[in-house]
């Protein structure tokens, strides 16, 4: 496996499109958090329809993306032409391949992130939030201060549980790109499956190493995790 020359593409687009995605999905997630945290009309119905990504299966989203994003009769590139720019492709070029499944994932993933951090908000005392305000903190310094601080509990679950499930996405990336072209989108998820099923003649002893690596990646994100958790209780 580590002298297949995959090896060295997949591992790095494992890493970019974990970190990516679970950087912008925990931003956003987190944002919209705040956002609908604040009474105001509608904001209970607004916050369900962000719910839809969450809820569709895999394979409309992915579906969808693939219509979106197609060279030819994409909506995207339909509104690049009419602003005047060149078409670009999406989902065949190397350049903007793993982008493509980068962005169908965040959108994918926001709405975990939301319902999660926003569950961890409902548990924040208001008592802290008027304390703070009659001391004069605005909104920026009472986000940092109180509300991102009180959330590290549940953001480290959130965070790990994004891990772990961005490590073994297979479907998003197949239907929309198949790992191409050439490796320019393939992950540890989609290399395992061409080793033990995408071709006439399988090789599932290195189909099953590379599942197995995925496995050892997700044990060490939780051993992360549980090491900081207990930094945490200590401090």
């Amino acid at each position: 496996m580590f002298a297949s020359p995959t090896f060295g593409p997949a591992l790095i687009n494992t890493l970019l499109f974990t970190g990516i995605s679970i950087a912008f999905q925990f931003s956003i997630g987190m944002a919209l958090a705040v956002f609908f945290f604040q009474k105001f009309p509608l904001s209970s119905t607004l916050r369900a329809l962000f719910l839809v990504p969450w809820l569709l299966p895999l394979i409309v989203s992915a579906s969808t993306w693939s219509w979106m994003l197609n060279s030819d009769s994409g909506v995207v590139n339909s509104v690049i032409r009419t602003l005047g720019g060149d078409q670009v492709n999406w989902l065949t070029s190397p350049q903007w391949a793993l982008a493509s499944v980068i962005i169908a994932n965040i959108w994918i993933g926001i709405p975990f992130n939301l319902v999660i951090l926003y569950s961890g908000l409902q548990n924040v005392s208001g008592d802290i939030y008027e304390a703070a305000a009659l001391d004069g903190a605005n909104s920026w310094q009472v986000f940092w201060r109180i509300t991102f601080p009180l959330l590290r509990p549940v953001s480290a679950i959130t965070i790990l549980l994004g891990l772990v499930y961005t490590l073994k996405v297979f479907d998003i990336i197949w239907i929309m790109t198949r790992g191409g072209p050439g490796d320019a989108s393939t992950t540890f998820a989609i290399w395992s499956y061409q080793l033990g099923f995408g071709s006439t003649l399988p090789s599932f002893g290195p189909a099953a190493a590379v599942g197995n690596l995925l496995i050892i990646m997700a044990l060490v994100c939780g051993f992360i995790y549980l090491r900081v958790q207990r930094k945490q209780d200590q401090s």
